[in-house]
């Protein structure tokens, strides 16, 4: 870190990848990582299979965000073609949240392995594979004849999302470096950003067009030319990289995650609708259980000298755990916030598809601004723009929440400008500068696992936010009205942003 006095741990060693031999390499630690992990055990670093270099290109990196943009836009674009979908195909409300959150759960549950199973087959192999299957699943998807089996589909598609994100993360960290490498890791945050406001946008617009009378399904279909067009790219542009010493895959600890996870928020989603019967809640008592147990396994896989899913041993980076902490607060608000605003303009107050994500456009202008400005005012004041952009939001929120209060009635995008404007603007200042943070925070050799964990986080939390506001403002509906529902929805994101800005104001002040 910047003005803090480091040690030089150098220890020769080679490995044979085929008939390329990786020259000897020395890892740079602070003194703050080497008393959190102690003694680092000297891993091989990336290398590329075919050269000694490998080099991200522009065209590179725009392929591998189009590969990162792809499945944060499909989790939200989905928001705005919610009442469509309910009418065309009977869904009913707990299957509206199982279209959302569905893809979140497989998405988050399977990113960690996507990442891992990329170390050891080749970052470019894996991208490859993931978008193939990210376009066939977006087809099921758009061709989907029951509303059970658009669920199966989204999950599939989640799932196939998480083979292709963790490659684009990795190989910008591989196959860049110094300030190329913080101008991409920026760009990468913003794009991230961007597409949770334009996915409504996006659909709205598409949903409206009706192109060749395919209606909602549309949303999903526009992705099979996208992802092709990401493997076609993938081929010429994107160099392989792998780890040189890859760890093998977790099986216990990818069951047990993804079975907490799933304890965890399919009652959540399900239990209102179907009256809360006795097997919601013992899934919800488990959940505990099953955390503990993930949490122990993994830990006795790394006193073992395993590399697990989630090494526990990071968790000792003090800006690693305050961060993760901070992120799950802000990304479930931010889940629940989007779909609730959707259903909001569309059935309470019979907006078009085209209105209602016209509503986006404020908060994702001013998240894009924001974000554009991020990367700098993070060198200069570090951490506290963060504090800056929570305190921002909180402001948003209170103004939406008061707009929404005074006068439902009236209630149209241009009386949400303000609010939506404010509020997009601290999210921007909080998204991408805290990503870029909390990556900084993590050791050259273990980024790859620091990244797969905040984006799990972030994942897990936006589920979350589905499963948690989401289904408070469908069960408060019916008896207070979507007027005083959302009002209240609203405030309690408004609150919990306070949370965000405690949590904010402990952040390391600079970027390690």
């Amino acid at each position: 870190m910047p003005g803090t006095p480091s040690t030089r741990i150098s220890r020769p060693w080679y490995q044979v990848i085929g008939k390329r031999t990786v020259v000897p390499v020395s890892i740079h630690t602070t003194p703050q990582q080497t008393r959190a992990f102690g003694p680092i055990q000297t891993a091989a670093p990336d290398r590329p299979v075919a050269a000694a270099h490998p080099r991200l290109s522009t065209l590179g990196l725009v392929t591998v965000l189009l590969g990162a943009f792809l499945p944060m836009l499909d989790f939200f674009i989905v928001n705005v073609a919610l009442p469509t979908i309910d009418h065309d195909l009977s869904a009913g409300p707990a299957t509206l949240e199982l279209f959302v959150a569905g893809y979140g759960i497989a998405y988050a549950v399977l990113l960690v392995l996507g990442g891992r199973l990329g170390d050891l087959y080749g970052r470019k192999k894996l991208f490859v594979a993931g978008a193939l299957l990210f376009g066939l699943t977006s087809l099921a998807c758009g061709v989907a004849p029951t509303a059970l089996a658009l669920v199966a589909a989204r999950v599939a598609q989640g799932a196939s999302a998480a083979l292709m994100l963790p490659q684009a993360l990795a190989t910008i960290q591989a196959a860049t470096e110094g300030e190329r490498k913080a101008k991409a890791m920026g760009i990468y945050g913003a794009v991230g950003g961007i597409a949770v406001v334009i996915g409504q946008v996006l659909g709205g617009v598409l949903l409206s067009a009706n192109l060749f009378g395919t209606g909602w399904r549309f949303i999903f279909l526009v992705n099979v030319p996208f992802a092709l067009a990401a493997v076609l790219l993938s081929f010429r542009a994107i160099p392989e990289t792998r780890s040189a010493n890859p760890a093998r895959v977790d099986v216990p600890g990818t069951v047990l995650l993804g079975a907490a996870l799933l304890a965890l928020l399919v009652p959540l989603m399900e239990g209102r609708s179907l009256g809360w019967p006795v097997w919601t809640w013992v899934m919800l008592a488990l959940f505990p259980f099953l955390l503990t147990a993930f949490v122990l396994v993994e830990r006795r896989g790394e006193r073992a000298g395993q590399v697990p899913l989630v090494p526990m041993s990071l968790l000792r980076v003090r800006g690693l755990r305050v961060g993760l902490t901070m992120a799950v607060p802000f990304f479930t608000g931010f889940g629940g916030f989007m779909m609730v605003m959707a259903v909001a303009l569309q059935v309470g107050l019979h907006e078009g598809p085209i209105a209602s994500g016209l509503a986006m456009v404020p908060m994702a202008t001013g998240f894009f601004a924001a974000s554009l400005a991020g990367p700098r005012l993070l060198a200069r004041f570090g951490s506290r723009v963060i504090v800056t952009g929570a305190v921002i939001q909180a402001i948003g929120l209170a103004v939406l929440t008061l707009t929404v209060f005074q006068d439902w009635n009236g209630l149209s995008p241009w009386t949400l400008l303000p609010g939506m404007a404010i509020a997009g603007t601290g999210q921007g200042l909080v998204m991408p500068p805290l990503i870029r943070l909390v990556l900084s925070q993590v050791p050259l050799e273990r980024a790859g696992v620091g990244g797969g964990i905040l984006a799990t986080t972030q994942q897990s939390s936006l589920a979350l936010g589905v499963a948690t506001l989401g289904t408070l403002f469908l069960s408060l509906s019916p008896s207070m009205g979507m007027h005083d529902a959302l009002a209240l929805v609203l405030g309690l994101q408004f609150v919990a942003t306070f949370v965000v800005i405690a949590l904010s104001t402990r952040l390391p002040r600079k970027v390690g």
